[in-house]
């Protein structure tokens, strides 16, 4: 009879395993010596070990399922249950007994991952939904169309939640994309009617403009063509197809009205040669009453200026854009004049600019004392940066100053 502390063989060859609740016959051994039944069912006890430790690693190291762990544990449990090794048999099921919390706890913190990552492809989800719905009241059809399939590509790339909760989130999001779609299909439905309607409206405003370009009655004519221009741009813009080559008849219908009109005044313009040296002369006196330094008597004399200006009559039309903008710019002139005079007496500016000024003073003079107890603490640091903030705060107040000064002090 052969034995060691977790086995032994008998004198009939059962070989018997030692465990807490007693011996237990592992199995029966005819082929050698007992010393090599041992070593045998030894070896198997090792191989059990070995696939206990595999098993542990996979489980610390891989993604292996919760079933499948479990699966392996019990297959290993039912090879010791059954006692066909010799070792310390009460060792390898406490170490499968650990395993099996190890895989409880991995089944808990897989499923409190999974609901997290639920409950944040939800809250994604929610958050798509509530900006699809804002997009779908949007009128940036280009933009929001872009941003909707946008959203479109990344609710896809989400996890499925329960299916109650995924198809009632996908439903709104849905209803959101149609009820934009069917808005923007109505809106350039509407955009084409109106364009339709554009096109016959200018078809009409060519038909005229043509008929008129040999007309002769200047005025009258002149005028009309105004009026087209001003229907033209109220119409709106007819299809792309259609918008130039209408636009080209029109305009070119009034070339040749204006041309003819142009060989014509051209005629007149010679003979309003003296009105435009007179012009001249009015606007080089105008001209000197700038810079305005007494107001009222600079109002009265253009008063009077002006209205020699209108006596005279008409200028070639080249040059009057040239003389009517002397007038013009001494005219504004005059006119900052009486609003720098307004703002200068207004007193409701005037209270604002020394309120103003009073608060800047306290500011420098609050900084110029924190700069002195900083100095006699001796914080260089601090008082340099408060020197550069008093620096900025008196520019400000020199400004101020300035701008009180203008409204008398």
């Amino acid at each position: 009879m052969s034995s060691d502390p977790w086995g032994r063989v008998d004198e009939t060859g059962t070989v018997y395993v030692r465990t807490a609740e007693g011996e237990q016959v592992v199995g029966s051994w005819q082929a050698g010596t007992p010393e090599e039944a041992l070593a045998y069912f030894e070896r198997k006890y090792e191989g059990l070990v070995v696939e206990i430790g595999l098993l542990e690693k996979r489980v610390k190291t891989t993604d292996l399922s919760a079933k499948d762990a479990t699966a392996a544990i019990e297959h290993i449990r039912h090879q010791v249950d059954e006692h066909h090794v010799v070792g310390d048999l009460a060792a390898l099921s406490a170490r499968l007994d650990k395993l099996v919390g190890t895989v409880d706890s991995r089944r808990e913190e897989r499923r409190a991952q999974k609901a997290k990552q639920a409950d944040e492809a939800r809250t994604a989800k929610e958050k798509l939904v509530v900006e699809a719905e804002e997009l779908a009241q949007s009128e940036q059809w280009r933009s929001a169309g872009e941003r909707l399939r946008a959203l479109v590509d990344t609710w896809k790339g989400l996890p499925r939640l329960d299916r109650k909760s995924d198809d009632e989130l996908w439903h709104r999001f849905s209803h959101a994309r149609s009820a934009f779609s069917k808005r923007r299909k109505a809106h350039f439905a509407s955009l084409d009617a109106q364009r339709e309607d554009a096109r016959k409206v200018k078809e009409r405003l060519v038909a005229e403009a043509e008929s008129l370009s040999n007309s002769t009655d200047w005025g009258a004519t002149a005028a009309r063509y105004r009026e087209l221009m001003a229907d033209w741009k109220a119409a709106g813009r007819a299809q792309r197809e259609h918008e130039d080559d209408l636009w080209n008849r029109f305009r070119g219908a009034q070339d040749v009205f204006f041309a003819a009109r142009g060989e014509v005044f051209a005629e007149r313009d010679a003979e309003q040669g003296d009105n435009l040296k007179v012009k001249e002369e009015l606007a080089t006196e105008a001209e000197k009453l700038v810079p305005v330094t007494d107001l009222k008597a600079a109002r009265a004399a253009f008063r009077s200026l002006n209205e020699r200006w209108e006596a005279v009559g008409h200028v070639p039309r080249d040059a009057r854009p040239k003389v009517e903008g002397r007038m013009h710019a001494v005219e504004r002139a005059i006119q900052e004049a009486e609003e720098a005079e307004w703002r200068r007496t207004n007193p409701e500016a005037r209270a604002r600019a020394a309120g103003l000024t009073g608060q800047l003073q306290d500011a420098v003079e609050k900084l110029r004392k924190q700069i002195d107890a900083a100095r006699a603490a001796g914080n260089d640091a601090k008082a340099d940066k408060l020197s550069r903030e008093l620096e900025g705060r008196q520019a400000l107040l020199d400004q101020a100053l300035k701008g009180l000064e203008e409204f008398g002090g």
